[in-house]
């Protein structure tokens, strides 16, 4: 009898020190687990993971052009102990309603904040469902202006409802226990990027600034300023789980394989410049996404990157590559 007690108690003691490890290292059973997409979310090519204990990713697989009806962008949301907040309510308002259900789904916390990492319609198409349920919406810069006035590729797409909630500097969000810290980064979308930062679980939620496997849009970006920003968040962020604007899940690594993507870009252009080619030889000649990227989606977006490169980096002074 007393052989068994002891082994019994043995394997209960070896059971909660895993659980401590499993703990200690980010993993939980809950992660590990998964979680069920709603029938709303599985049409629309988006898939439910929980990265952390109540932190969870919504991620879009799609190329681009989309199809109808089918997710463009990444969004997510953060459970704390008395409420919850959502990143990015797709862009539209049903979309915005299949991600409020899916929130209903695992969680009675009520939907406290909404947020916009940047204003690009299809990270903020969705807002009219936050505004009627008189969710705050919380956004940066000249993103009100930016929405209200349907800048560039906005103007595409219909018109939809401004944050109401305007952060210019690191600003903490609390939901009960659990802290949200919200950053200002710079470089994709005309002064309106925010990344998104839950320090207990150790997840990063960028935005725009990562396209994992995706070729970037850069209509309206500063690329030096995106390389910048990119390079921070390198250093701030190096044991951070990474949920990008666009693609997978990943690491620290996606962050370097972004930067990479443009320390090449930078390079490419500078062989233009050498050349003394003229922009229209550089969006004619080099069309073709490179062989090292040829495997990324979003291809129809290459030409955005072309112009930016050119304007940014073949006309002006040469600035040192940042490391």
């Amino acid at each position: 009898m007393w052989s068994v007690r002891r082994n019994y108690l043995a394997l209960v003691l070896g059971l909660l020190m895993f659980g401590l490890c499993c703990l200690s290292y980010g993993y939980s059973p809950v992660a590990a687990q998964g979680v069920t997409t709603i029938p709303q979310l599985q049409r629309a090519g988006v898939t439910v993971q929980e990265v952390a204990p109540k932190v969870y990713a919504l991620i879009a697989n799609t190329d681009f052009p989309a199809r109808e009806g089918a997710a463009i962008c990444n969004g997510g949301f953060i459970v704390g102990s008395n409420g919850v907040m959502v990143i990015d309510p797709f862009q539209t308002p049903e979309l915005a309603e299949a991600v409020f259900a899916q929130v209903k789904a695992v969680t009675d916390q009520p939907i406290k904040y909404v947020l916009n990492t940047h204003y690009h319609f299809d990270h903020t198409g969705g807002n009219p469902t936050a505004a009627q349920r008189g969710i705050p919406i919380i956004g940066r810069g000249k993103i009100r202006e930016y929405i209200t006035d349907r800048r560039g590729i906005n103007s595409q797409f219909p018109p939809t409802v401004p944050p109401n909630v305007i952060v210019n500097s690191e600003s903490d969000f609390w939901l009960g226990d659990r802290q949200v810290r919200i950053e200002r980064v710079d470089g994709h979308s005309a002064g309106t990027d925010l990344i998104a930062y839950v320090p207990d679980a150790q997840v990063l939620f960028t935005g725009d600034m990562v396209f994992n496997q995706r070729i970037p849009f850069a209509g309206d970006a500063d690329l030096r300023q995106w390389q910048g920003s990119l390079y921070r968040l390198i250093v701030s962020y190096p044991e951070a789980k990474t949920v990008p604007g666009h693609g997978n899940v990943g690491t620290v690594a996606e962050l370097q394989a972004q930067q990479q993507y443009f320390n090449d870009l930078e390079r490419l252009a500078l062989s233009w410049k050498a050349q003394n080619l003229s922009k229209e030889q550089v969006l004619k000649d080099f069309a073709k996404v490179p062989e090292k990227y040829k495997d990324y989606r979003f291809q129809a977006l290459y030409g955005t990157n072309l112009e930016a490169a050119y304007e940014q980096f073949a006309r002006s002074a040469t600035i040192p590559l940042i490391p």
